[in-house]
């Protein structure tokens, strides 16, 4: 019998303890006031600390803008997050926490206690790093693509257990996998990696069932169509490739981002694919086709992730620049943009019933923000 989670509250800050010391509250204001009349406090004001993660340098000017997420779950880890998931029921969103997965349940934010911590130990001591995240459309379990030399992992998604590591063994594959992606039945999981590498994996049994052969130096993004036909995949050559998945081939080559594809996403209904790139711009392709529909403008920087909601009516993305936008599909419209974060934003993904958005940062926090609030609804 497949245990229960237990649910425990996410310990608060050690920081606060500070804050009942009486000496802070009278010396340091009346230190300040004496460096500023000394000319010494301004200049030591002026200077700005610089966020080591952060490997874009921000244009956008700090925003006033209330922050609209009714729930944030800080993890407090120097390398941020970069990888979020919903379950397929809605009720748990998942986040890396370096080496480790961590559970949140999507209603309250409290951390979900496992029997198991989705450790991950390679080649006895080894931990590595997880950059991607995705669970099973069955729900029963959770892929990690892993900071080292072509390492996936597999847990139980009800205990934590790992499960399985598929690694492939061939000379070239020597690099991270960036991005993880199961198919619509659960039984093939894709990957793409830092050296350009790209395959199809057995679920069941880890075997690799197919390499793909890209051609690039770097995959970032892999994602299938709601039918399981086909594969779609962003790279470091500006392109986008759509596969043909029980054959290996390649169908289409979308031309169009004019810098590095860093996000895929189908439609619910496969016939439209969403990327975003480093050139800042999001761009819908007819998956038929192969032409260019729409292209979205109004981040500053990278977009990092897109995401469509259930119905397929609108998307989400998540950039460089800090901030969230929503756009309707239809007429390419910004609806919303959602502030918070501070910092760049990695990953978005959609509740399955389309009520909430889960975002993560290099901030170090995964937020989840109420898409039915009166204020968001009203925010451009």
């Amino acid at each position: 019998m497949r245990k229960v989670p237990r649910i425990k509250p996410i310990a608060p800050s050690s920081g606060n303890r500070f804050l009942s010391a009486p000496w802070e509250t009278i010396v340091v204001p009346i230190a300040i006031i004496v460096l500023l009349m000394l000319g010494i406090g301004a200049e030591m004001m002026s200077v700005k600390s610089e966020n080591p993660i952060q490997k874009e340098k921000s244009t956008m000017e700090p925003t006033s803008a209330p922050d609209m997420s009714h729930i944030t779950i800080d993890l407090a880890i120097r390398r941020g997050v970069h990888s979020v998931a919903f379950s397929p029921d809605g009720s748990i969103v998942a986040s890396d926490r370096e080496n480790t997965v961590r559970l949140w349940n999507a209603v309250t934010g409290l951390e979900i206690e496992m029997e198991q911590n989705f450790w991950v130990a390679f080649q006895g001591n080894f931990t590595a790093d997880i950059n991607s995240i995705a669970f099973s459309p069955d729900g029963r379990i959770i892929a990690g693509g892993i900071n080292e030399g072509e390492v996936i992992c597999l847990w139980d998604a009800a205990t934590g257990e790992n499960l399985r590591f598929m690694k492939e063994n061939a000379p070239n594959a020597l690099h991270w996998v960036n991005t993880v992606a199961f198919s619509a039945d659960s039984k093939i999981l894709a990957s793409g990696s830092e050296d350009g590498n790209l395959y199809l994996w057995d679920v069941g049994t880890g075997k690799k069932l197919k390499t793909l052969t890209e051609a690039t130096e770097n995959v970032f993004s892999v994602d299938f169509s709601s039918d399981g036909k086909t594969l779609a995949s962003g790279n470091a050559g500006n392109t986008i490739r759509l596969w043909d998945i029980a054959t290996g081939e390649k169908l289409k080559t979308l031309i169009g981002h004019t810098n590095w594809v860093f996000s895929v996403d189908f439609s619910p209904d496969g016939q439209t694919l969403a990327s975003g790139s480093w050139d800042h711009t999001i761009r819908l392709w007819d998956t038929t086709t192969g032409q260019q529909l729409k292209v979205l403008t109004g981040h500053t920087l990278t977009v990092w992730s897109v995401a469509f909601s259930p119905d397929g009516l609108t998307l989400a993305s998540g950039s460089h620049d800090k901030t969230i936008r929503l756009w309707n599909i239809a007429t390419g419209e910004h609806i919303a943009t959602l502030t918070g974060h501070t910092a760049p934003v990695k990953s978005v993904a959609f509740s399955p019933d389309g009520v909430t958005l889960a975002s993560g940062s290099y901030d170090s926090t995964v937020r989840l923000w109420d898409l039915t609030s009166p204020m968001l609804l009203q925010k451009k």
